[in-house]
């Protein structure tokens, strides 16, 4: 669980889970979002794939990345329910997540 929160520490790759959380997208796609040298944007790849928050799919030379959303449900949900957090942001959140 340590990774997952590690990840999640950078906003860099919390905007990468922010834009695979509409659909899934290529490398190239979500460096377009950014003002990031790749070799940078590929170790921010790496710390998500580590902690499983991200899947990586490979055909030719073109990498789709997917939103594994058990991983990041199961890290976020325990935190929110520990904290008593019941905002209507967040009821909204966890709502939207449980319909995936």
């Amino acid at each position: 669980m340590n990774s997952v929160y590690k990840a999640l520490a950078d906003p860099t790759r919390r905007k990468i889970l922010e834009l695979l959380r509409d659909r899934d997208l290529s490398a190239g796609e979500i460096a377009a979002h950014f003002d990031l040298a790749k070799p940078t944007l590929s170790g921010h790849f790496a710390v998500l794939k580590s902690a499983d928050l991200i899947q990586a799919d490979k055909v030719g030379t073109t990498i789709t990345y997917h939103l594994n959303i058990s991983v990041l449900e199961e890290a976020l949900l325990p935190l929110i329910n520990t904290f008593n957090l019941t905002s209507p942001n967040l009821l909204f959140w966890r709502e939207d997540f449980d319909e995936q």
